[in-house]
């Protein structure tokens, strides 16, 4: 099964914007239902997509420098990055088809 790559202030640059493939960024946080009701979904697209996309999960608490560099205002914030730039950008709890049928006209 394929996990989503945990990433920071400090990684985001060499695991996102840097990476050879798309990348789904999950902003998120421990203590929004929302996003811990998205979780699974994205980790479920991890294992759809393969090598053809990275997912990633980034902690808005714990990285406030990245989350206000994107301008990250509501989460959950799902962000499609592709070619280290952002291509898509999702707010709020989707359902898994919704999410697929946005990322399968980008990837």
């Amino acid at each position: 099964m394929a996990e989503p790559v945990h990433v920071s202030d400090t990684t985001f640059e060499s695991e996102v914007l840097k990476s050879d493939v798309p990348v789904l960024v999950d902003f998120w946080a421990g203590w929004c239902q929302p996003c811990l009701m998205i979780a699974p979904l994205v980790e479920e697209l991890a294992n759809d997509y393969g090598p053809r996309m990275k997912l990633a999960k980034l902690d808005v608490d714990a990285n406030p420098n990245t989350a206000g560099r994107f301008g990250v205002m509501s989460i959950p914030t799902l962000i499609l990055f592709k070619g280290g730039q952002q291509v898509q950008r999702l707010v709020g709890f989707q359902a898994k088809s919704s999410l697929k049928a946005k990322l399968d006209a980008l990837v």
